[in-house]
């Protein structure tokens, strides 16, 4: 039986980043799901609701805001912020653009369902 003893990425060697979009994925077959995301000065990730796990959001390079459930929380490189499974968020770079990842318990497959409002 073969143990993994883990991967090491740097980052910081990965930046700075341009265009929109997941730049790397943690692609094994781990409890975690791991996301380098990079959004251009004044895009955002539109408002969504996560119902199925909490996310952290660790800000990495530039400036952003996520607005969860209408309050604002400014992100900068080395700030985090928790977002617990159900609150509705928005994600909005700054005028330098913003760097973060996001990291959550791995999701089973995708649910398929009626939309949040209908549920009970």
């Amino acid at each position: 039986m073969s143990r993994h003893h883990g991967d090491r990425l740097d980052l910081g060697a990965m930046l700075p980043l341009a265009g929109d979009g997941v730049h790397w994925t943690l692609e094994q077959d781990a409890d975690l799901n791991v996301n380098l995301v990079h959004l251009d000065p004044g895009h955002e990730v539109g408002a969504h609701v996560n119902d199925a796990v909490d996310v952290l959001l660790v800000g990495l390079d530039g400036t952003g805001e996520v607005e969860v459930d209408d309050h604002r929380h400014d992100l900068a490189p080395g700030v985090a912020l928790h977002v617990a499974k159900g609150a509705r968020r928005r994600t909005r770079a700054g005028g330098l653009g913003f760097t973060y990842l996001t990291v959550h318990r791995r999701r089973a497959g995708p649910a398929i369902g009626p939309p949040r409002e209908q549920r009970t």
